[in-house]
């Protein structure tokens, strides 16, 4: 290859890195600067907007905020979508439709959509592409068209504690206790009580703990040690080293049992 076009490689080589370091430096300016906080609202108007509750950039569609109420240390994802009423610009009343509870987390690309009330408590955790809504379709008429058919309608209601997996979708009238289980694209109606983990569609209850009995079916594996708050990063990597080190070891010995057989 000529010289001059090893120069020309190697300057558009160089030249492609700078872009690329340029556009994810610009990309991350721009979400700091489009994420919505108590003292950055951006264009909305919630009725509550608590401390320390970041909704990431960008978001999804949102309207009817005046009716639409936002707990402390609320982690919203990119492309959420938090909606009171049927459509923007209506009159829903003094009370807010959508509440969410303190240290709710709502994974990207979540759908809230709320005519009737929502209410989740606090420290309500959901995966990505979670679907919770007060509305479903009706069918009742054979001959309209099921969208411009009136919805069915009922207020929805997630306990304190819960965790949504993935793709879980809450139907309206949907009762959900505290510390619930939901499995990932578990779809769930209907009344659920504390500690049950549900899964499948329609939901079930798979497992329930209870205080006289524990959980039952009784769980596979034991539950993990936390770590101590007073753990230092240097003692979380060496705990970390050490794991890799015992799966190698681990690994090594089934390979051992493997070339025995």
């Amino acid at each position: 290859m000529p010289k001059n076009e090893n120069l020309f490689s190697s300057w558009r080589g160089r030249a492609g890195r700078l872009t690329s370091r340029l556009v994810h430096r610009g990309w991350r300016a721009v979400q700091r600067a489009g994420a919505v906080t108590a003292d950055r609202p951006g264009p909305y108007r919630f009725a509550r907007f608590g401390v320390g509750t970041r909704l990431a950039f960008p978001q999804g569609t949102i309207f009817g905020e005046p009716w639409i109420q936002l707990g402390d240390h609320c982690v919203i994802g990119q492309h959420v979508t938090l909606t009171a009423g049927m459509m923007p610009g209506l009159d829903l009343g003094p009370d807010p439709v959508l509440r969410l509870g303190n240290g709710v987390v709502l994974g990207r690309g979540s759908h809230v959509i709320a005519s009737r009330t929502v209410e989740f408590g606090n420290d309500v955790f959901c995966g990505p592409y979670v679907y919770v809504t007060s509305d479903n379709h009706s069918y009742d008429d054979p001959d309209q068209p099921i969208g411009r058919q009136w919805p069915r309608s009922a207020p929805v209601h997630i306990g304190s504690g819960s965790w949504l997996g993935a793709g879980a979708v809450i139907l309206p009238g949907a009762r959900l206790g505290r510390n619930v289980v939901v499995a990932a694209g578990a779809i769930v109606r209907g009344e659920v009580p504390d500690h049950a983990v549900v899964a499948g569609a329609p939901a079930r209850i798979i497992r329930r703990w209870a205080p006289e009995s524990g959980w039952q079916p009784p769980l596979r594996t034991p539950a993990p040690v936390p770590i101590s708050e007073d753990t230092t990063v240097e003692q979380l990597l060496a705990l970390a080293e050490r794991e890799r080190a015992r799966e190698q070891r681990d690994g090594a010995g089934d390979t051992d049992v493997v070339a025995g057989q």
